[in-house]
């Protein structure tokens, strides 16, 4: 039975607290998440003073790489819950754990006051980072679609990557002001902190819209009929292997997109373009801003459309245009670097708004957490966080400023193939 053959009408007031409270929560794990990936210059010079600059910010990235590594543990444990307990429990969890953790970052000592430890304790810190976050994304996107009017989940579920964009933007933001507020000294000496430290108050405010949110119509109406999973993980890998393995594919060019183009390029205009910081800063908010807008836009076109037409369009946006693009930001002065933004934001947007319903759609509600969770959470341990790592890893080895949009290009070419081998679910029922 899907979410919305319910006799029940969802209340407005309902639909409307669900959006807000499974966006905010996920804007402020996001934040989090990437305020590390923002800062990983200042913090390279900070947890790792002994090496050169790109070394530096190469062993800086393989940290925030390490945190991606717990992803399917994450996974596998907030599948579990979210699928046998409900996903508000999941949820209030996750975001308690990434609250603390990234607060915690904003009070390590640096390597000058506590030597090697510094670096493993902040290697610690983005593990429990990395694995509060696994559960957030898929219980984010469930408990939007779940929620939402039958012929409304593209859009409903598009808020799952408004506020995923939203965290980023806000990351950014932060991040950028108070390089602004503050000099180059002040923010070694001190001022780095404020970004993580800042977490305590976003964790605080979606702890309180979460916990007092209702389950999903959906897994309610699974719980009612005693239909819930007694083994969410072993139920899911035996019955929907399929579809997991679709959802990995899926989540390929979708994690590389975001974190080459969203996390690492900043740092490869400044260090490897040489654009000046402010515009690469700048320019990197200006691509956010308009990715955030646009998300919501084709989400709901994805209802009227399908999923199908928008998610292959962008696949081959990125196949085509990625090298172009980067040659763009690369040689086009001050406004090449704006327009390459804005293109990039675009397309990852076309990708992005009927992307959570679309993978949403392809598992039943009992399982959907668990399933779900485990294809994209190891999509992203594989492909996402390792990206501006490997980027920064094949500029050094092979001294071309280039090489690295191989990665969006050969991974745009396989979501591509998943893609098209895909049926049609924007006018099925969930199940």
């Amino acid at each position: 039975m899907s979410a919305q053959s319910t006799t029940t009408p969802i209340p407005r007031s309902s639909n409307t607290r669900a959006v807000v409270a499974g966006s905010f929560g996920n804007i402020m794990e996001n934040y989090d998440n990437m305020v590390y990936g923002y800062t990983a210059v200042t913090l390279g010079t900070l947890f790792f003073p002994e090496s050169d600059g790109l070394v530096g910010t190469l062993y800086t990235f393989a940290v925030f790489a390490v945190g991606f590594l717990m992803r399917p543990l994450g996974a596998i444990t907030f599948g579990h819950v979210g699928d046998k307990f409900g996903r508000r429990t999941a949820l209030v969890v996750s975001v308690l754990m990434m609250g603390a953790a990234t607060t915690l970052i904003g009070l390590l000592p640096t390597y000058d006051s506590i030597g090697v430890l510094a670096p493993l304790l902040l290697v610690i810190l983005r593990m429990v980072q990395g694995f509060s976050v696994a559960g957030e994304w898929a219980g984010s996107a469930a408990f939007l679609v779940e929620y939402a009017p039958a012929r409304r989940r593209g859009f409903f579920g598009s808020f799952n990557q408004v506020s995923t964009a939203g965290g980023f933007l806000l990351a950014s933001g932060v991040v950028a002001l108070n390089h602004t507020i503050f000099t180059d000294e002040q923010v070694n000496a001190f001022a780095w902190r404020i970004p993580f430290l800042l977490s305590l108050l976003t964790a605080a405010a979606a702890l309180w819209l979460r916990y007092g949110m209702a389950e999903t119509p959906a897994f309610a109406e699974e719980q009612a009929k005693g239909a819930t999973a007694k083994s969410p993980l072993r139920e899911g890998v035996r019955t929907e292997f399929p579809g997991i393995a679709r959802g990995f594919g899926f989540t390929m060019l979708w994690t590389v997109a975001y974190f080459f183009f969203l996390t690492y390029l900043p740092t490869w205009l400044t260090d490897v373009a040489g654009v000046d910081p402010g515009v690469a800063r700048a320019s990197n908010i200006v691509g956010l801003v308009t990715l955030t807008v646009c998300i919501a836009a084709f989400g709901a076109l994805s209802d009227r459309v399908g999923r199908k037409p928008l998610l292959t369009a962008a696949a081959i946006g990125f196949l085509v245009l990625s090298w172009p693009i980067m040659t763009l930001l690369q040689s086009g002065g001050t406004f090449g670097v704006y327009a390459g933004q804005i293109v990039i934001a675009v397309i990852l947007a076309m990708f992005s708004g009927p992307g959570p319903a679309a993978l949403s759609e392809l598992f039943p509600t009992k399982l959907r957490y668990s399933t779900m969770s485990i294809g994209y959470n190891f999509a992203v341990m594989a492909f996402g966080g390792t990206a501006p790592f490997v980027a920064t890893g094949v500029v050094e080895l092979s001294g071309s400023g280039m090489s690295p949009v191989l990665l969006p290009i050969v991974s745009a070419a396989v979501t591509l193939a998943v893609v098209l081998g895909m049926r049609e679910t924007a006018h099925r029922n969930l199940h």
